[in-house]
């Protein structure tokens, strides 16, 4: 069933509240541990609007926003926040990002999120791992079942 192009805003929206409503309830209403974090929000964004961009295919949430949180996590570590490490937290995930080619743009907020947050290692499981295997399924299962779209493109 091919979705009327008057409608997809309606249920991209539909299925980012779905995505995000998830996430806040496994962070709220249950005792596993936090599942969400600010950046997440764009990436729902991502796997639903441009579903079929380089930018929203799992290895690249998943690998960008890992690598993106380690960079934040290991500047707070060693430079703690200051409008330098801001920026270079930032630069340093971009352009990682751009060498082992998992470019996802929402995860260049994860160093920010490191920094201002002041997160510990224990963030990298819980929301960054959990949460981003958490956004590849329910796009798998939006995208490809309910959509009925060719999603993912490519696995890694």
């Amino acid at each position: 069933m091919k979705i009327s192009k008057k409608f997809e805003p309606i249920l991209a929206g539909l299925f980012a509240s779905i995505i995000i409503g998830i996430l806040s309830f496994l962070s709220f209403e249950t005792s596993t541990g936090f599942w969400l974090m600010f950046s997440f929000g764009s990436s729902s964004l991502i796997v639903l609007v441009f579903y079929d961009s380089e930018f929203a295919q799992p290895a690249n949430i998943f690998f960008g926003h890992l690598l993106a949180i380690i960079i934040g996590i290991l500047f707070n570590e060693f430079f703690q926040i200051s409008f330098l490490t801001l920026g270079l937290s930032v630069g340093t995930t971009v352009t990682l990002m751009m060498y082992f080619k998992i470019i996802h743009p929402p995860a260049a907020a994860n160093p920010l999120i490191a920094l201002f947050a002041d997160v510990s290692l224990n963030y990298i499981f819980f929301p960054v791992i959990v949460g981003s295997i958490t956004i590849i399924i329910l796009s798998v299962i939006i995208n490809r079942y309910l959509l009925k779209r060719n999603y993912p493109i490519k696995w890694f």
